[in-house]
Protein backbone atom coordinates (compact mmCIF):
# COMPACT_ATOMS: atom_id res chain seq x y z
CA UNK A 1 0.00 0.00 0.00
CA UNK A 2 1.40 3.57 -1.14
CA UNK A 3 1.93 6.10 2.03
CA UNK A 4 -1.06 8.22 -0.02
CA UNK A 5 -3.37 5.38 0.37
CA UNK A 6 -2.48 4.66 3.70
CA UNK A 7 -3.21 8.23 4.73
CA UNK A 8 -6.37 8.20 2.82
CA UNK A 9 -7.36 5.04 4.80
CA UNK A 10 -6.35 6.80 8.37
CA UNK A 11 -8.03 9.79 7.09
CA UNK A 12 -11.63 7.62 6.77
CA UNK A 13 -10.60 5.73 9.66
CA UNK A 14 -10.72 9.10 11.75
CA UNK A 15 -14.03 10.13 9.79
CA UNK A 16 -15.81 6.89 11.23
CA UNK A 17 -14.81 7.26 15.14
CA UNK A 18 -15.51 10.62 14.71
CA UNK A 19 -19.04 10.01 13.47
CA UNK A 20 -20.06 7.24 15.62
CA UNK A 21 -18.46 9.34 18.55
CA UNK A 22 -20.61 11.91 17.19
CA UNK A 23 -24.00 9.50 17.43
CA UNK A 24 -22.91 8.22 21.15
CA UNK A 25 -23.45 11.57 21.85
CA UNK A 26 -27.00 12.41 20.23
CA UNK A 27 -27.80 8.93 22.58
CA UNK A 28 -27.04 10.76 25.83
CA UNK A 29 -29.37 12.27 28.08
CA UNK A 30 -29.75 15.89 27.77
CA UNK A 31 -28.49 17.67 31.15
CA UNK A 32 -31.11 19.83 32.46
CA UNK A 33 -29.67 22.79 33.94
CA UNK A 34 -30.16 22.88 37.70
CA UNK A 35 -33.09 24.31 39.65
CA UNK A 36 -33.85 25.90 42.99
CA UNK A 37 -36.91 24.58 44.94
CA UNK A 38 -39.56 25.78 45.50
CA UNK A 39 -40.01 28.36 42.24
CA UNK A 40 -41.66 31.61 42.83
CA UNK A 41 -45.30 31.46 42.58
CA UNK A 42 -46.78 33.37 40.11
CA UNK A 43 -49.46 36.00 41.01
CA UNK A 44 -51.69 36.93 37.82
CA UNK A 45 -52.24 40.65 37.11
CA UNK A 46 -56.19 41.14 37.24
CA UNK A 47 -57.75 40.03 33.55
CA UNK A 48 -54.35 39.44 31.94
CA UNK A 49 -53.59 36.05 32.65
CA UNK A 50 -57.84 34.66 32.88
CA UNK A 51 -59.34 37.37 30.33
CA UNK A 52 -62.82 35.61 30.79
CA UNK A 53 -62.91 35.72 34.42
CA UNK A 54 -65.31 38.75 34.93
CA UNK A 55 -66.21 39.42 31.79
CA UNK A 56 -68.94 38.49 29.34
CA UNK A 57 -67.67 36.24 27.17
CA UNK A 58 -69.71 34.32 23.96
CA UNK A 59 -70.19 30.80 24.09
CA UNK A 60 -69.34 29.46 20.05
CA UNK A 61 -71.56 27.34 20.06
CA UNK A 62 -74.10 29.96 20.61
CA UNK A 63 -74.99 31.68 17.91
CA UNK A 64 -75.72 28.40 15.75
CA UNK A 65 -78.46 27.60 18.79
CA UNK A 66 -79.74 30.88 18.01
CA UNK A 67 -80.54 30.58 14.90
CA UNK A 68 -81.91 27.14 14.74
CA UNK A 69 -78.64 26.20 12.63
CA UNK A 70 -77.60 23.27 15.02
CA UNK A 71 -77.67 19.73 13.58
CA UNK A 72 -78.72 17.41 16.13
CA UNK A 73 -79.07 14.09 15.00
CA UNK A 74 -82.61 14.24 14.11
CA UNK A 75 -81.30 16.60 11.48
CA UNK A 76 -79.32 14.17 9.84
CA UNK A 77 -79.68 12.08 7.15
CA UNK A 78 -77.92 9.55 4.79
CA UNK A 79 -78.03 8.09 1.60
CA UNK A 80 -80.56 5.22 1.45
CA UNK A 81 -81.00 5.50 5.35
CA UNK A 82 -83.78 3.64 7.53
CA UNK A 83 -86.15 4.31 10.10
CA UNK A 84 -86.31 2.05 13.05
CA UNK A 85 -89.14 1.13 15.83
CA UNK A 86 -89.27 -0.17 19.01
CA UNK A 87 -91.91 -2.31 20.24
CA UNK A 88 -92.73 -1.89 23.80
CA UNK A 89 -94.10 -4.69 25.58
CA UNK A 90 -96.76 -2.95 27.61
CA UNK A 91 -96.96 -5.38 30.67
CA UNK A 92 -95.15 -5.12 33.35
CA UNK A 93 -94.49 -8.74 34.17
CA UNK A 94 -94.16 -11.73 31.98
CA UNK A 95 -92.97 -14.48 30.45
CA UNK A 96 -92.67 -14.32 26.50
CA UNK A 97 -94.03 -17.58 24.82
CA UNK A 98 -94.11 -16.79 21.08
CA UNK A 99 -93.19 -14.00 19.04
CA UNK A 100 -94.77 -14.32 15.93
CA UNK A 101 -92.84 -11.29 12.71
CA UNK A 102 -94.05 -12.71 9.79
CA UNK A 103 -96.83 -10.34 8.80
CA UNK A 104 -94.54 -7.23 9.48
CA UNK A 105 -91.81 -8.88 7.60
CA UNK A 106 -93.73 -8.95 4.27
CA UNK A 107 -95.11 -5.28 4.69
CA UNK A 108 -93.83 -3.26 1.57
CA UNK A 109 -91.39 -1.29 3.00
CA UNK A 110 -90.23 -3.16 5.57
CA UNK A 111 -86.64 -4.14 5.50
CA UNK A 112 -85.87 -5.87 8.21
CA UNK A 113 -87.15 -7.07 11.74
CA UNK A 114 -84.75 -8.07 14.97
CA UNK A 115 -85.66 -9.87 17.91
CA UNK A 116 -83.73 -10.64 21.14
CA UNK A 117 -82.70 -14.23 20.04
CA UNK A 118 -80.47 -12.51 17.26
CA UNK A 119 -78.67 -10.64 19.45
CA UNK A 120 -75.12 -11.84 20.39
CA UNK A 121 -74.54 -10.76 24.14
CA UNK A 122 -78.07 -9.98 24.87
CA UNK A 123 -77.24 -8.17 27.93
CA UNK A 124 -76.09 -4.77 29.07
CA UNK A 125 -75.57 -2.10 32.37
CA UNK A 126 -73.28 0.14 33.77
CA UNK A 127 -72.74 -2.11 36.59
CA UNK A 128 -74.33 -4.84 36.79
CA UNK A 129 -75.20 -6.69 33.09
CA UNK A 130 -79.08 -7.33 33.55
CA UNK A 131 -80.90 -5.71 31.50
CA UNK A 132 -81.69 -7.12 28.09
CA UNK A 133 -81.43 -5.10 24.84
CA UNK A 134 -84.82 -6.83 23.64
CA UNK A 135 -86.52 -9.03 26.18
CA UNK A 136 -86.55 -12.07 24.32
CA UNK A 137 -87.92 -14.51 27.63
CA UNK A 138 -89.23 -12.60 30.20
CA UNK A 139 -90.64 -9.25 30.65
CA UNK A 140 -89.64 -6.76 33.43
CA UNK A 141 -91.36 -3.72 32.82
CA UNK A 142 -94.18 -2.38 30.44
CA UNK A 143 -90.88 -0.10 28.67
CA UNK A 144 -88.89 -3.44 27.39
CA UNK A 145 -88.49 -3.48 23.86
CA UNK A 146 -89.49 -7.11 22.67
CA UNK A 147 -88.99 -6.58 18.59
CA UNK A 148 -87.71 -3.77 16.72
CA UNK A 149 -88.18 -2.92 12.86
CA UNK A 150 -86.00 -1.18 10.09
CA UNK A 151 -88.38 0.61 7.46
CA UNK A 152 -88.15 3.06 4.94
CA UNK A 153 -90.62 5.66 6.59
CA UNK A 154 -91.09 5.74 10.25
CA UNK A 155 -94.79 4.79 9.38
CA UNK A 156 -94.29 2.11 7.80
CA UNK A 157 -92.34 0.96 10.88
CA UNK A 158 -94.84 1.67 13.09
CA UNK A 159 -97.69 0.10 11.11
CA UNK A 160 -95.44 -2.65 11.49
CA UNK A 161 -95.18 -2.95 14.69
CA UNK A 162 -98.67 -3.28 15.46
CA UNK A 163 -98.52 -6.57 13.62
CA UNK A 164 -96.00 -8.17 15.20
CA UNK A 165 -98.30 -10.47 17.36
CA UNK A 166 -96.38 -11.53 20.68
CA UNK A 167 -97.78 -14.07 23.14
CA UNK A 168 -97.56 -13.81 26.90
CA UNK A 169 -98.16 -15.43 30.11
CA UNK A 170 -98.33 -13.02 32.81
CA UNK A 171 -96.42 -13.04 35.93
CA UNK A 172 -97.06 -11.62 39.45
CA UNK A 173 -95.74 -8.45 39.44
CA UNK A 174 -93.82 -5.47 42.57
CA UNK A 175 -94.89 -1.68 42.45
CA UNK A 176 -94.05 -0.69 45.91
CA UNK A 177 -90.28 -0.66 47.37
CA UNK A 178 -91.27 -1.58 50.88
CA UNK A 179 -93.29 -4.17 49.82
CA UNK A 180 -90.02 -5.63 47.27
CA UNK A 181 -88.96 -5.96 51.21
CA UNK A 182 -91.04 -9.04 51.75
CA UNK A 183 -89.53 -12.30 51.88
CA UNK A 184 -93.53 -13.31 50.34
CA UNK A 185 -92.59 -10.66 47.81
CA UNK A 186 -92.71 -11.57 44.11
CA UNK A 187 -89.19 -11.83 42.83
CA UNK A 188 -88.50 -9.32 39.99
CA UNK A 189 -85.18 -11.03 38.61
CA UNK A 190 -86.21 -15.09 40.25
CA UNK A 191 -84.04 -16.64 42.17
CA UNK A 192 -82.42 -13.44 43.22
CA UNK A 193 -83.41 -11.49 46.06
CA UNK A 194 -85.13 -8.37 45.21
CA UNK A 195 -82.63 -6.08 47.22
CA UNK A 196 -79.36 -6.38 45.06
CA UNK A 197 -77.07 -3.59 47.09
CA UNK A 198 -76.79 -2.03 50.76
CA UNK A 199 -74.81 0.45 52.29
CA UNK A 200 -74.21 0.16 56.28
CA UNK A 201 -72.37 3.42 57.94
CA UNK A 202 -71.44 2.97 61.67
CA UNK A 203 -70.05 5.86 63.75
CA UNK A 204 -70.25 6.31 67.27
CA UNK A 205 -72.45 4.37 69.95
CA UNK A 206 -75.72 5.22 68.48
CA UNK A 207 -77.85 3.52 71.84
CA UNK A 208 -75.51 5.29 74.05
CA UNK A 209 -76.37 8.83 72.62
CA UNK A 210 -80.17 7.74 72.21
CA UNK A 211 -79.74 7.54 76.16
CA UNK A 212 -78.10 10.58 76.87
CA UNK A 213 -81.10 12.58 74.60
CA UNK A 214 -84.09 14.72 75.70
CA UNK A 215 -85.66 14.37 72.63
CA UNK A 216 -86.43 11.50 70.49
CA UNK A 217 -87.94 12.91 67.18
CA UNK A 218 -88.95 10.11 64.34
CA UNK A 219 -90.29 10.87 60.54
CA UNK A 220 -90.58 9.13 57.35
CA UNK A 221 -90.51 10.75 53.75
CA UNK A 222 -91.16 10.07 50.52
CA UNK A 223 -89.62 11.42 47.14
CA UNK A 224 -91.53 10.02 43.46
CA UNK A 225 -90.20 9.31 40.21
CA UNK A 226 -89.05 11.87 37.85
CA UNK A 227 -87.96 11.92 34.29
CA UNK A 228 -85.03 13.92 32.85
CA UNK A 229 -87.45 15.07 29.50
CA UNK A 230 -84.74 16.62 27.82
CA UNK A 231 -85.89 18.90 25.30
CA UNK A 232 -83.81 16.67 22.24
CA UNK A 233 -84.94 12.31 22.94
CA UNK A 234 -82.79 9.37 22.71
CA UNK A 235 -81.66 9.57 19.20
CA UNK A 236 -79.08 7.59 17.19
CA UNK A 237 -77.40 6.54 13.80
CA UNK A 238 -75.60 3.34 13.15
CA UNK A 239 -73.94 2.55 9.59
CA UNK A 240 -71.14 -0.57 9.11
CA UNK A 241 -68.79 -0.11 6.81
CA UNK A 242 -67.51 -2.65 4.10
CA UNK A 243 -64.49 -3.84 6.43
CA UNK A 244 -67.09 -4.68 9.26
CA UNK A 245 -66.91 -1.62 11.56
CA UNK A 246 -69.82 0.17 12.58
CA UNK A 247 -69.97 3.93 13.16
CA UNK A 248 -72.86 5.15 15.30
CA UNK A 249 -73.91 8.79 16.27
CA UNK A 250 -75.54 8.84 19.19
CA UNK A 251 -76.78 11.24 21.74
CA UNK A 252 -74.79 9.10 24.37
CA UNK A 253 -73.68 11.35 27.59
CA UNK A 254 -70.93 8.68 28.57
CA UNK A 255 -69.43 7.55 25.08
CA UNK A 256 -66.41 5.86 26.10
CA UNK A 257 -68.48 3.46 28.35
CA UNK A 258 -71.28 3.38 26.02
CA UNK A 259 -68.54 2.19 23.43
CA UNK A 260 -67.32 -0.94 25.67
CA UNK A 261 -71.06 -1.91 26.45
CA UNK A 262 -72.03 -1.65 22.92
CA UNK A 263 -69.00 -4.21 21.65
CA UNK A 264 -70.05 -6.05 24.60
CA UNK A 265 -73.87 -6.52 23.20
CA UNK A 266 -72.31 -6.87 19.26
CA UNK A 267 -69.81 -9.72 20.14
CA UNK A 268 -66.92 -6.83 18.59
CA UNK A 269 -63.42 -5.85 19.49
CA UNK A 270 -63.96 -2.12 21.18
CA UNK A 271 -62.05 -1.10 18.13
CA UNK A 272 -64.36 -1.96 15.90
CA UNK A 273 -66.49 0.03 17.32
CA UNK A 274 -66.87 4.10 16.95
CA UNK A 275 -69.26 6.04 18.35
CA UNK A 276 -69.42 9.73 17.44
CA UNK A 277 -70.64 12.45 19.86
CA UNK A 278 -72.99 14.75 18.84
CA UNK A 279 -74.64 18.04 19.93
CA UNK A 280 -76.50 16.61 23.07
CA UNK A 281 -79.74 18.52 23.31
CA UNK A 282 -80.04 17.82 27.52
CA UNK A 283 -78.91 14.90 29.23
CA UNK A 284 -79.15 15.21 33.35
CA UNK A 285 -78.08 12.12 33.61
CA UNK A 286 -80.25 10.12 31.53
CA UNK A 287 -78.28 9.96 28.64
CA UNK A 288 -75.03 8.09 30.65
CA UNK A 289 -76.27 4.40 29.27
CA UNK A 290 -77.02 3.00 26.06
CA UNK A 291 -80.39 2.31 25.35
CA UNK A 292 -81.32 1.24 21.34
CA UNK A 293 -77.40 1.59 20.09
CA UNK A 294 -77.24 -1.98 19.58
CA UNK A 295 -81.12 -2.67 18.18
CA UNK A 296 -80.00 0.15 15.36
CA UNK A 297 -76.69 -1.60 14.66
CA UNK A 298 -78.14 -4.93 14.23
CA UNK A 299 -80.51 -3.59 12.16
CA UNK A 300 -78.36 -1.48 10.03
CA UNK A 301 -75.92 -5.12 9.53
CA UNK A 302 -78.98 -6.73 8.33
CA UNK A 303 -79.81 -4.35 6.18
CA UNK A 304 -76.26 -3.20 4.65
CA UNK A 305 -77.99 0.73 5.30
CA UNK A 306 -78.03 3.16 7.78
CA UNK A 307 -80.79 3.15 10.25
CA UNK A 308 -81.77 6.38 12.94
CA UNK A 309 -83.84 5.71 15.84
CA UNK A 310 -85.49 8.66 17.75
CA UNK A 311 -87.30 7.85 20.84
CA UNK A 312 -91.10 9.63 21.03
CA UNK A 313 -91.60 11.27 24.06
CA UNK A 314 -93.64 8.47 25.82
CA UNK A 315 -90.57 6.41 25.14
CA UNK A 316 -88.51 8.42 27.00
CA UNK A 317 -90.66 8.41 29.75
CA UNK A 318 -91.15 4.11 30.22
CA UNK A 319 -88.15 2.58 28.31
CA UNK A 320 -85.25 5.60 29.59
CA UNK A 321 -83.81 5.51 33.03
CA UNK A 322 -85.57 7.88 35.66
CA UNK A 323 -84.84 9.27 39.12
CA UNK A 324 -84.88 7.12 42.14
CA UNK A 325 -88.03 7.30 44.22
CA UNK A 326 -86.93 7.11 47.94
CA UNK A 327 -88.22 6.18 51.05
CA UNK A 328 -86.08 7.50 54.05
CA UNK A 329 -86.65 7.21 57.67
CA UNK A 330 -85.05 9.21 60.29
CA UNK A 331 -84.92 9.28 63.92
CA UNK A 332 -82.81 11.80 65.89
CA UNK A 333 -81.92 12.03 69.77
CA UNK A 334 -81.03 15.99 70.43
CA UNK A 335 -80.57 18.01 73.97
CA UNK A 336 -83.20 20.61 75.46
CA UNK A 337 -81.42 23.05 73.47
CA UNK A 338 -81.12 21.42 69.80
CA UNK A 339 -77.84 19.75 69.89
CA UNK A 340 -78.22 16.15 68.18
CA UNK A 341 -76.71 13.79 70.09
CA UNK A 342 -77.68 10.43 67.81
CA UNK A 343 -79.20 9.73 64.26
CA UNK A 344 -80.54 6.58 62.71
CA UNK A 345 -80.90 6.67 59.01
CA UNK A 346 -82.81 4.11 56.84
CA UNK A 347 -82.91 4.47 53.33
CA UNK A 348 -85.17 2.24 50.55
CA UNK A 349 -84.63 3.15 47.03
CA UNK A 350 -86.22 1.73 44.28
CA UNK A 351 -84.39 0.73 41.50
CA UNK A 352 -86.94 0.16 38.75
CA UNK A 353 -86.55 -3.27 36.57
CA UNK A 354 -82.73 -2.91 36.65
CA UNK A 355 -80.20 -1.96 38.44
CA UNK A 356 -78.52 0.66 35.88
CA UNK A 357 -76.45 3.35 38.11
CA UNK A 358 -78.29 2.53 41.43
CA UNK A 359 -75.45 0.94 43.27
CA UNK A 360 -73.64 4.27 42.74
CA UNK A 361 -76.90 6.41 44.22
CA UNK A 362 -77.20 4.24 46.61
CA UNK A 363 -73.38 4.83 48.31
CA UNK A 364 -73.70 8.93 47.23
CA UNK A 365 -77.26 8.51 49.17
CA UNK A 366 -75.81 6.76 52.03
CA UNK A 367 -73.09 9.17 52.79
CA UNK A 368 -75.09 12.29 52.86
CA UNK A 369 -78.01 10.99 54.41
CA UNK A 370 -77.07 12.68 57.72
CA UNK A 371 -76.98 16.19 56.38
CA UNK A 372 -73.92 18.99 57.29
CA UNK A 373 -74.49 17.99 60.91
CA UNK A 374 -71.68 17.10 63.33
CA UNK A 375 -72.89 13.57 64.59
CA UNK A 376 -70.81 11.59 66.52
CA UNK A 377 -73.29 8.72 66.88
CA UNK A 378 -75.00 7.81 63.20
CA UNK A 379 -76.17 4.31 61.62
CA UNK A 380 -77.14 4.30 58.01
CA UNK A 381 -78.74 1.47 56.96
CA UNK A 382 -80.04 1.53 52.75
CA UNK A 383 -81.10 -0.61 50.05
CA UNK A 384 -82.12 -0.50 46.92
CA UNK A 385 -84.47 -3.20 45.14
CA UNK A 386 -85.98 -4.29 41.94
CA UNK A 387 -89.91 -3.40 41.31
CA UNK A 388 -91.31 -4.13 38.14
CA UNK A 389 -91.18 -0.15 37.24
CA UNK A 390 -89.61 1.78 34.55
CA UNK A 391 -85.66 1.29 35.89
CA UNK A 392 -84.21 4.48 37.61
CA UNK A 393 -80.49 5.37 37.09
CA UNK A 394 -78.41 8.54 36.97
CA UNK A 395 -80.05 12.05 37.24
CA UNK A 396 -78.45 15.04 38.69
CA UNK A 397 -77.37 14.77 42.37
CA UNK A 398 -77.36 10.97 42.16
CA UNK A 399 -79.40 10.28 45.80
CA UNK A 400 -78.64 13.61 46.71
CA UNK A 401 -81.75 15.71 46.46
CA UNK A 402 -83.81 12.69 47.56
CA UNK A 403 -81.75 12.57 51.10
CA UNK A 404 -81.24 16.16 51.66
CA UNK A 405 -85.35 17.05 51.31
CA UNK A 406 -85.22 14.34 53.99
CA UNK A 407 -82.76 15.34 56.79
CA UNK A 408 -83.92 19.23 56.44
CA UNK A 409 -87.80 18.55 56.46
CA UNK A 410 -86.44 16.75 59.66
CA UNK A 411 -84.61 19.61 61.03
CA UNK A 412 -87.54 21.82 60.37
CA UNK A 413 -90.11 19.37 62.08
CA UNK A 414 -87.56 19.10 65.36
CA UNK A 415 -86.97 23.01 65.58
CA UNK A 416 -91.10 23.85 65.21
CA UNK A 417 -91.29 21.03 68.05
CA UNK A 418 -88.73 22.65 70.20
CA UNK A 419 -89.34 25.79 69.89
CA UNK A 420 -86.15 26.63 68.13
CA UNK A 421 -85.55 29.00 64.84
CA UNK A 422 -84.92 26.93 62.09
CA UNK A 423 -81.50 29.02 61.58
CA UNK A 424 -80.26 28.36 64.89
CA UNK A 425 -80.36 24.87 65.32
CA UNK A 426 -78.42 24.54 62.01
CA UNK A 427 -76.04 26.91 63.05
CA UNK A 428 -75.77 24.61 66.32
CA UNK A 429 -75.38 21.47 64.72
CA UNK A 430 -73.58 22.61 61.60
CA UNK A 431 -70.04 21.66 59.94
CA UNK A 432 -66.86 23.56 61.01
CA UNK A 433 -63.12 23.02 60.25
CA UNK A 434 -61.86 20.23 60.99
CA UNK A 435 -65.38 18.33 61.56
CA UNK A 436 -65.39 14.42 60.67
CA UNK A 437 -67.96 13.55 57.64
CA UNK A 438 -70.03 10.26 58.80
CA UNK A 439 -67.44 7.76 57.12
CA UNK A 440 -64.39 9.55 59.07
CA UNK A 441 -63.31 12.34 56.51
CA UNK A 442 -61.92 15.29 58.31
CA UNK A 443 -63.92 18.37 56.44
CA UNK A 444 -61.47 21.20 55.41
CA UNK A 445 -62.23 24.74 53.66
CA UNK A 446 -65.70 24.05 55.35
CA UNK A 447 -67.71 27.53 55.28
CA UNK A 448 -71.11 26.54 55.96
CA UNK A 449 -71.86 28.31 58.98
CA UNK A 450 -70.73 31.60 57.04
CA UNK A 451 -72.55 30.52 54.27
CA UNK A 452 -75.84 30.26 56.24
CA UNK A 453 -75.42 33.89 58.26
CA UNK A 454 -74.81 35.15 54.80
CA UNK A 455 -77.81 33.89 53.50
CA UNK A 456 -79.31 35.03 56.21
CA UNK A 457 -78.43 38.30 56.05
CA UNK A 458 -79.27 38.88 52.36
CA UNK A 459 -82.59 37.21 52.73
CA UNK A 460 -83.09 39.36 55.90
CA UNK A 461 -84.13 36.37 57.86
CA UNK A 462 -83.86 37.86 61.57
CA UNK A 463 -86.34 40.32 60.57
CA UNK A 464 -88.56 38.48 58.61
CA UNK A 465 -88.62 35.99 61.53
CA UNK A 466 -92.34 37.30 64.07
Amino acid sequence: MTDKSKVAEKTKEIAVNLLRGAGEDLRLPAAAPAVTYPLETLVPQVRQQTPAVGQRVTRPDGRLHGLGQTKYIDDLSFPGMLYAKIKRAGIASARIKRIDTRAAEAMPGVMAVLTGREIPVNSFGPSLQDQPVLADERVFHAGDGVAAVAAVTEQIALEALERIQVEYELLPAVFDPLTALQDDAPRVHPPKSNIYATKTIRKGDLEKGFAASDRIFEGRFRTQMVEHASLEPHAAIAQWDPNGRVTLWSTLGRITLGRVDIARTLKLAVNRVRIIATIVGGNFGGKNEITQEPVLALLSKKTGRPVKGVFTRGEGFVATTTRHPFVMEYKTGVTKDGRILARKVRLVLDGGAYCSWSETTLGKAAILSAGPYRIDNLLVEAFVVYTNKTMTGAMRGFGAPQVCFAYESHMDDMASALGLDPLDIRLLNVFDEGSLSPTGQVLQSVVARQSLLQAADRFGWREARP
